[in-house]
């Protein structure tokens, strides 16, 4: 029998951004090859939690699919969910939706939706609709006031500007491969773990030494490259720390939407066990094709019972200050 669950890497779309054309264009192929998925991302009731039940999910930890989205839209989309938190509090909580092409703005509403929302961090997208990444000046107070509030924030792929999709992702295939390489097959990784490798670069960790990153899909592919990063890391420039000490103080991964044991078998033997956490992906991701995978951990004979509770549960509820919902009926 597996232990409670749960999940970090959950998302809806907000009135505003479930009419907005420009995201429903960028998620035509989503849209495409997920049955329900539209449905599915709009619901925050009955639907979600069904779809909870049959992945055997306690508490999932819910955040706005990524996309552009002004101050105001942000607000209305964080508020939305509040309210739904509120209305089912032992099954959800929240990470915020920040506005990132503005530090400013994102680290005033990241203050508001952790003091008077109760979320438990935020989830962002990994660039600006303009390509500009965080590594800058502009971006340290955003991070600061993440270090002065305890709370992590999820580093999550969004769409590449149109100029990277052009140059890295259109050739002599078709348009619908295009997107799909430049975005959950592969583009979205590989861009994660480039920004984590320029924030790192930058001396950020040295400003804001207990700020907390949270990656996806089973460590967005730094865990399989990590001895050569770490080797290679030190032409950088001179830091307090190695990329080795802030991979394994300052990062946190989850398995969200990455259904093979072998990874894990990586992961577990480079990474800290209470920095990784188990996550789905839902809606993109079945709830159901999650709990089949932590069966499959369980019986792999990669990590014992009690590490399988770590990973399950105990290192989100340590990280978030949650706690996992009630067993279902």
């Amino acid at each position: 029998m597996l232990p409670p669950l749960i999940t970090l890497e959950e998302h809806f779309f907000s009135h505003a951004a479930s009419t907005n054309p420009t995201m429903r264009e960028q998620y035509s192929e989503q849209f495409k090859h997920i049955p329900s998925l539209h449905d599915k991302l709009i619901d925050l009731d009955n639907l979600r939690l069904s779809n909870m039940q049959a992945g055997q999910v306690s508490l999932q930890i819910i955040s706005h699919a990524p996309g552009t989205m002004t101050p105001d839209e942000c607000k209305d989309a964080n508020d939305q969910l509040s309210a739904a938190i509120k209305k089912h509090p032992s099954r959800y909580a929240g990470f915020a939706v920040l506005p990132v092409a503005d530090p400013q703005a994102s680290a005033a509403e990241l203050t508001r939706c952790v003091k008077e929302l109760g979320f438990v961090g935020a989830l962002i997208d990994s660039h600006t609709n303009e390509g500009t990444y965080f590594d800058g000046d502009s971006y340290l107070p955003l991070f600061e006031t993440a270090q002065s509030l305890n709370v992590p924030l999820y580093i999550h792929p969004t769409w590449p500007t149109p100029q990277a999709l052009s140059t890295l992702y259109t050739g002599s295939f078709p348009q619908s491969a295009s997107k799909s390489i430049s975005a959950s097959a592969f583009g979205w990784h590989s861009d994660v773990a480039t920004h984590v490798l320029r924030l790192v670069a930058s001396g950020l960790f040295d400003k804001v030494p207990r700020l907390k990153i949270i990656i996806g899909h089973m460590g967005e592919m730094l865990p399989f490259m990590l001895d050569r990063i770490c080797q290679l890391s030190p032409r950088w420039g001179k830091h307090h720390r190695t990329f080795r000490e802030v991979y394994d103080t300052n990062i946190y991964i989850t398995t969200s939407g990455d259904w093979s044991v072998d990874p894990m078998a990586c992961i577990l033997r480079n990474t800290k066990l209470d920095h990784i956490l188990y996550s789905v992906d839902y809606p993109f991701a079945k709830n159901e094709d999650g709990l089949k995978f932590m069966e499959d951990l369980q019986k792999s004979g990669l990590v014992t019972d009690e590490q399988l509770e770590d990973i399950a549960y105990r290192n989100a509820e340590k990280l978030l200050g949650v706690k996992a919902g009630p067993a279902w009926d």
